[in-house]
């Protein structure tokens, strides 16, 4: 295992530790470092295939608290706008999409910090940002940076938060692996590392499930923004 494994599984490690806990910023985290180690494309594959299992041990585990008709909605939005996020990153530059997309981290999280308090969304700005989470999620895996805004002040508590996100992730995922099989994305090498990383996933989700009701998630949020205003701080210097 070369040191760039290494690093990789280890991002997954503590990014998905987060995830497990509050729902929705594992890749957020990790795509960042993963893309400055592989670049946009390797990271993307593999971070996805860790999703899947990571979203569906979510899902299966807290099934009792997802919200139905809230996580079809989300993921019919959502998946609409990823089919344009999927052709932008086809079609421009990958130095120019890494700026934007250290720049709009940096953005959400100094929102997340500064404004922690959620605001009322009215029906046609839910479907904006739902449809904003899907172009995201289609470029960079990472659409829980728009979708946050929108679970916090519609789903509201964290459980539910968590267990509704897991089989919209799950759902979306699973089309762009798909897309990526049918794109010939997938390496040997990608193979290798994705296998890798899965042990990873689960000792995370082990650990995260039971940090997940003992500490406050505002503990966990306000660091998950912290990092984020590093990591997006890494994609542009």
């Amino acid at each position: 295992m070369e040191i760039q494994d290494i690093l990789v599984c280890l991002t997954v490690f503590f990014a998905n530790i987060v995830e497990a806990i509050t729902g929705f910023a594992g890749t957020m985290l990790a795509m960042p470092v993963a893309m400055s180690i592989l670049g946009i494309q390797e990271a993307k594959v593999i971070l996805n295939v860790v999703a899947i299992f990571v979203s569906t041990a979510l899902a299966c585990k807290n099934t009792g608290a997802i919200q139905k008709k809230e996580a079809t909605k989300i993921t019919g939005f959502m998946l609409l706008g990823m089919v344009g996020g999927l052709e932008i990153l086809r079609l421009f530059p990958v130095l120019f999409l890494e700026k934007a997309y250290g720049i709009l981290l940096l953005l959400v999280a100094i929102k997340g910090l500064v404004f922690q308090k959620s605001i009322p969304l009215p029906k046609w700005m839910g479907v904006i940002v739902l449809l904003g989470a899907g172009l995201l999620h289609g470029m960079f895996l990472s659409g829980g940076s728009l979708l946050v805004i929108y679970a916090v002040a519609v789903l509201k508590e964290k459980s539910v938060i968590r267990a509704t996100l897991a089989p919209v992730w799950l759902i979306l995922n699973s089309f762009i692996l798909i897309y990526d099989i049918l794109e010939r994305n997938f390496t040997p090498r990608i193979l290798v590392l994705s296998a890798l990383c899965l042990p990873a996933a689960a000792l995370a989700l082990w650990i995260g499930n039971r940090l997940h009701k003992k500490i406050p998630q505002s503990f966990f949020i306000r660091l998950t923004y912290s990092l984020l205003i590093l990591s997006g701080l890494t994609l542009l210097v």
